[in-house]
């Protein structure tokens, strides 16, 4: 039975939806076989839309590694980001659903691409009903900056949002019917949206939705300032909203240790109520989780030390974690630091205690050839050397992961954000982003990068691309929520 035939059978089986009844029986699901990834041309020298690459990840295939399919937006400079499912294992019980659209935000533009993956999953196409244009957002909503994309077990799709129209920070919620994908409104209350917005994850049995805060798109939009955290303009804070009346209920200030909070996981068991945030500033995790009281509360449990720095920025670089993920049994977390260029794996069974069980180093600002030259560190006894997979450098630091269903797998991009890119990691932005993979041990933990595997976005026939986000089309451990 072929990947797709698989994905057809799941979808169309007369006693279920799209996806999987649990996250452990996703963790038996197929092998992935192929991924889609956003390609960014924004802030680099190439005046071409950003696209959506396919790309073959089947060790048996002809073109295992290579980019099988690119459908290119109609516009330029999206900066496409993330991208979410029009129906996941949140509609399992619904088997009139199909998980067959994917909902592909643009973080700058504020358009809403609606890309059909499910008529030929190798060669996707724009769905008739390709565009939610930005003045829908702006005038529906008061919106714009849209980042991550859920799917509800309503059927309807919702966005989270960074900023209003005018490029300040706003951190609200875009609701979109599952077949038209009209723009609704709101889902948050009036006059209830955050001051930042990011991300978010819901758990409906526990009544509850938490999101996070990246910063105001106007202050992001062209690159990092310090000052701009100093001034207020970046966040430090989760909100937790009532799932059923949709009004923010509290306010989890995590303080400077937890400045920039970006991804937010629950544990995938839908009963837990408990889940890690990654923030990027301090390079720091916290665990969240819901208090005997009834309420929420945040604790630190992971902390990466920065490094002292002479030819840097500044005097003492960060790791910066962009990106987490948690296994589907809830059993390890992984994340990147991007500046420092190593992946970690914990075991967290001890909620409280993560226990770090692999790390792995691919590229970042501390490479022992490269110009900064590290003073004091807390970690390393010395610099890592420069990593090189099939005669390619690879320039940035690991960024995005997703994790295979298995655990057995997990997959890196090298880029963050076009602006940023550009800023931290020029030579990114000349020789384009790589898509590597690591092998994880799922039984004592570990980590090693497969030296037979690489995706050269550099070698792109319009140029040097940016590869961002991954997914799977049968859904993944940061798409899926399980109710």
């Amino acid at each position: 039975v072929t990947y797709a035939h698989s994905l057809l059978a799941a979808s169309t089986c007369s006693r279920c939806g799209p996806g999987y009844k649990t996250p452990l029986d996703a963790m038996k699901g197929p092998r992935e076989e192929i991924v889609y990834l956003p390609c960014i041309y924004r802030n680099t020298d190439i005046q071409k839309p950003d696209y959506l690459a396919t790309v073959d990840v089947n060790p048996q295939s002809p073109n295992f590694c290579k980019v099988i399919h690119r459908l290119p937006m109609p516009n330029l400079k999206d900066e496409l980001h993330h991208s979410g499912w029009n129906a996941c294992s949140s509609c399992y019980d619904d088997p009139s659903k199909r998980r067959n659209r994917l909902i592909l935000p643009s973080l700058i533009s504020s358009r809403i691409y609606v890309v059909d993956v499910g008529t030929d999953p190798r060669a996707p196409r724009l769905h008739k009903v390709h565009l939610i244009e930005p003045i829908d957002l702006f005038w529906k909503c008061g919106l714009a900056n849209p980042h991550t994309s859920h799917c509800l077990g309503s059927g309807q799709i919702m966005i989270s949002t960074m900023g209003d129209p005018s490029g300040n920070g706003k951190g609200g919620f875009v609701l979109l019917d599952g077949e038209t994908f009209e723009v609704i409104g709101n889902w948050e209350q009036p006059g209830e949206a955050a001051p930042f917005g990011y991300d978010f994850w819901y758990q409906p049995r526990h009544n509850v939705m938490i999101s996070t805060e990246w910063g105001a798109p106007k202050a992001l939009g062209n690159g990092f300032n310090p000052a701009d955290v100093r001034a207020g303009h970046y966040g430090q804070r989760l909100h937790v909203w009532d799932w059923t009346t949709h009004k923010r209920i509290q306010i989890l200030d995590l303080g400077e240790e937890g400045a920039i909070p970006l991804e937010i996981r629950f544990l995938h068991n839908p009963a837990a109520a408990e889940g890690f945030v990654g923030c990027a500033l301090q390079s720091t995790v916290f665990r969240f989780y819901k208090t005997p009281k009834g309420n929420w509360a945040a604790e630190k449990v992971i902390h990466i030390p920065g490094k002292k720095v002479k030819g840097w920025a500044l005097p003492e670089m960060p790791g910066l974690i962009t990106d987490i993920l948690i296994s589907l049994d809830d059993r390890f977390l992984y994340f990147s630091n991007w500046l420092h260029g190593d992946i970690r794996q914990y075991d967290i069974t001890d909620r409280r205690n993560p226990r770090m069980v692999g790390q792995v180093f691919l590229a970042g600002s501390i490479l022992k050839d490269g110009p900064v030259k590290v003073l004091e560190d807390k970690e390393l006894d010395s610099q890592p050397a420069p990593r090189i997979i099939k005669g390619k450098r690879v320039q940035g630091g690991p960024q995005m992961l997703q994790l295979s269903l298995d655990g057995k797998r997990l997959y890196v991009t090298t880029s963050l954000y076009s602006a940023w890119d550009k800023q931290f990691y020029p030579d990114l932005v000349k020789e384009g982003s790589v898509m590597m993979q690591i092998d994880v041990d799922t039984d004592k933990g570990g980590l090693k990068l497969n030296e037979n595997f690489l995706v050269d976005f550099g070698a792109e026939p319009d140029g040097p691309a940016l590869a961002h986000e991954l997914r799977y089309p049968g859904g993944d451990c940061t798409s899926d929520i399980w109710l």
